[in-house]
């Protein structure tokens, strides 16, 4: 590593005064990623916190690894278990010949295999995903003059998490080019952006490509093979729920690579809340306005929409919901930041996924769209409460 560190500083004056220039900042983040910048602060005296912001966004990166191990088991279970009932491999592409390949076989019940074809298709599209946003980040970076910031390093993980296992590689691309530049830089960039980046790219491409981002043979990664999720399986009366609410909740289910697990985002959740970055109060709230909202249309019932009896324990392990609770919504640049405004903001949120799923059958998933909304209110929310406290504290120091 001494050999490494010696390299580095050798290129610095390169990206200091030399032809490079222009790329200083690529190269300061490429060194601060690899090693603890040794440059003391300058000026006056600063209070430290040992959660600085590349701690923070590791920590994150940390409470998703769960979701991302499932989500590769479940993508390759989905793709064995339907190969095992075509009962053929031929013409399903480069993945089962490098399965095959390497002797370890399309078998649904062997781990290791469903982990491995999972892998290879989650693998190009976080490639994509980091090559592509990584290349807009940095190029804003360089333009404006300032760091590289470590929150890519979420965002191009969650927006991976968030798309079919046989979105088209190009669109992946797309998609996230539209989530950095118009969701997030267009705003000034980390910390001014209103929206969650992950779910504008996810957005642009859901009603640019609604056929590659939601149609049913999208979820099975298997040529020839329509599946729909069990979402939509509840929303229309003419197919059968196949999955148990046991499977639901482990996550053997069709569905986006990382959402079908609530156990895994369960787990994130635990590690976001114990380490005070994922806020419970949203998570508590999101949870509350979804039981109250779906306990009311269970009450009111429908002879002709089969949603309304859907009850919170199933809307809960169905979709997007747990992992949009824990991952998404949380997001502190984008959510309500008061704590009575977390509150509002998550009970937003909740009630307006049921709103979407139930009122709405023709679009059953309904997380993504009650999150950017909520996200657009999160300003108005927290401005009501900001100045209700300073209005009360008016009231307790007026002069008689």
């Amino acid at each position: 590593m001494k050999f490494l560190r010696k390299f580095l500083d050798k290129q610095e004056k390169h990206f200091k005064e030399g032809k490079l220039k222009g790329l200083y900042y690529l190269w300061e983040a490429i060194d601060s990623f690899l090693y603890t910048p040794g440059k003391p602060t300058a000026g006056a005296s600063h209070i430290r916190d040992t959660m600085d912001f590349k701690r923070i966004m590791m920590l994150v990166v940390y409470s998703l690894v769960p979701a991302v191990l499932m989500g590769l088991y479940n993508v390759g279970y989905q793709a064995n278990l339907a190969l095992a009932k075509l009962g053929e491999t031929v013409g399903q592409g480069w993945r089962v010949d490098v399965l095959t390949g390497l002797g370890i076989g399309l078998d649904p019940s062997n781990i290791l295999a469903c982990f491995i074809h999972g892998l290879l298709y989650f693998l190009p599209i976080y490639i994509v995903t980091m090559a592509v946003g990584g290349f807009w980040e940095v190029l804003f970076a360089c333009i404006r003059k300032h760091d590289v910031h470590e929150g890519f390093l979420v965002t191009g993980l969650l927006f991976p998490l968030i798309l079919p296992p046989t979105i088209p590689l190009w669109q992946v691309a797309v998609g996230i080019s539209f989530g950095v530049v118009i969701g997030k830089e267009v705003f000034g960039g980390v910390g001014m952006n209103i929206f969650n980046p992950a779910l504008m790219a996810r957005a642009f491409l859901f009603f640019a490509y609604p056929a590659q981002i939601s149609g049913d043979a999208v979820w099975v990664a298997v040529d020839g093979v329509s599946k729909a999720t069990p979402l939509a399986q509840l929303a229309d009366k003419s197919l059968h729920l196949t999955a148990s609410w046991w499977d639901a909740f482990i996550g053997i289910i069709p569905g986006s690579i990382g959402e079908t697990s609530t156990l895994a985002c369960l787990i994130g959740a635990v590690i976001l809340i114990a380490t005070g970055i994922g806020s419970w109060r949203i998570m508590v709230s999101i949870v509350a306005g979804m039981a109250g909202t779906s306990l009311l249309f269970n009450l009111i019932g429908s002879s002709t929409n089969s949603m309304f009896a859907v009850t919170p324990v199933w809307h809960i392990v169905l979709g997007g919901f747990a992992f949009g609770t824990v991952f998404m919504a949380t997001d502190p640049v984008s959510a309500a930041i008061t704590k009575k405004g977390k509150y509002a903001y998550g009970l937003l949120i909740g009630i307006l996924v049921i709103l979407v799923r139930v009122v709405n059958p023709a679009y059953p998933e309904g997380m993504m769209l009650a999150i950017l909304f909520g996200n657009m209110f999160a300003p108005l929310i927290d401005r009501i409460y900001i100045k209700k406290n300073i209005k009360r504290r008016k009231l307790r120091y007026v002069v008689k």
